[in-house]
């Protein structure tokens, strides 16, 4: 009688004790953001190139041979970006830079005409205080403009370091995989260990699918869209392209954000309403080929998460993580999800 009374006090001392570690994990994961990024990034890359080893492997290569060749590919394919592509995309990124502030004077110069054609009547007055208020922060953007840009691709330029560890770390990653997943069963309860590692190859399945899914997706999304804006002559057709292909991560609103860039764009350069619509055909045509043909290829199956929830995730772990965290919220939240039906389902109950 005593022990059953003390029952639900344990389970409740465990649950505040797991959420009381996950809030010292997220806080933890927000101090260290800049390793935790070096980390993810690699685990990433090794989590999409470790099913070329293990094919590899059933042809009969040894891991570390199988590893060489790919190093080997990749550094060809490492030459190819370099001499090809980062060449082109700092072009265009360096026009983007000089033709920020003229964007900014054009918008605030539309700003000004459209208050000077205001009626006078009723409401007008609000409306000019807030063109006004627009006007004086688009002068401020207009004068940090460049250094907010600069600022930016010296962060970016310094995040190179990320890039060039990480194939140190994924070569290790993917070299002691094996290793590291036979001590990690090791610790697991003899009790639970194989309920434990079959949910987590249902984990691994359904996050593996999505990640490996979702770069193709960015990847194309990202190619179609440059090339369409080329076509068009939209000017900075890289920069929109990287830009909708990054976009495309996002659920839902993805697909709106991905358009407006390229928008502005076509407006400033032609300000006609034929060219938006030449634009907004090709998006609806590229995301109509993108969620029609291209995702029912490349997803084998769909992780079903409440809109909700999918929308709280990515902002709290875009938040604590910048980029990787929103790359990384759908299969949380899908490991999350199954762990939980699985919990529900009593499958950790003591038999």
């Amino acid at each position: 009688m005593h022990q059953t009374h003390h029952a639900p006090r344990t389970d409740y001392a465990r649950f505040i004790t797991t959420i009381l570690l996950f809030c010292l994990l997220a806080v933890a994961g927000y101090a260290l953001q800049h390793t935790i990024s070096c980390f993810l990034l690699s685990w990433i890359i090794a989590y999409l190139l470790d099913p070329l080893i293990v094919l590899a492997e059933r042809k009969g290569l040894k891991r570390i041979y199988a590893l060489g060749l790919l190093y080997v590919a990749l550094a060809v394919l490492t030459v190819f970006f370099v001499t090809f592509i980062v060449p082109a995309i700092t072009i265009n990124w360096n026009a983007f830079v000089r033709d920020l502030p003229l964007y900014i004077e054009k918008i605030k110069q539309i700003a000004l005409e459209t208050k000077g054609r205001l009626p006078d009547r009723y409401g007008s007055t609000e409306i000019q205080w807030l063109i006004d208020k627009a006007s004086g922060n688009l002068n401020s953007a207009a004068e940090n403009a460049g250094s907010w840009a600069y600022s930016f691709g010296t962060r970016m330029f310094f995040n190179l370091f990320n890039i060039v560890l990480s194939p140190i770390l994924v070569f290790f990653m993917l070299f002691y995989k094996q290793t590291v997943i036979e001590t990690t069963v090791s610790w697991l309860p003899a009790h639970r260990r194989s309920q434990i590692v079959d949910i987590g190859h249902e984990v691994n399945s359904s996050i593996g699918g999505y990640l490996r899914g979702q770069v193709a997706v960015s990847l194309i999304v990202a190619l179609l869209s440059t090339a369409a804006l080329f076509t068009l002559g939209i000017p900075h057709p890289i920069f929109c392209g990287v830009f909708a292909g990054a976009a495309s991560i996002l659920p839902f609103i993805g697909v709106l954000i991905a358009t407006l860039p390229a928008l502005f764009f076509a407006w400033f350069k032609f300000q006609t309403l034929a060219a938006l619509s030449q634009v907004g055909i090709a998006f609806a045509v590229i995301y109509f080929v993108e969620g029609y043909l291209i995702k029912p290829l490349v997803f084998k199956e769909a992780m079903n998460l409440n809109p909700l929830v999918t929308i709280i995730m990515v902002m709290a772990l875009g938040e604590t993580l910048g980029f990787w965290g929103i790359l990384l919220a759908l299969p949380i939240a899908s490991a999350i999800k199954i762990t939980w039906g699985h919990f529900l389902h009593g499958d950790f109950k003591r038999t």
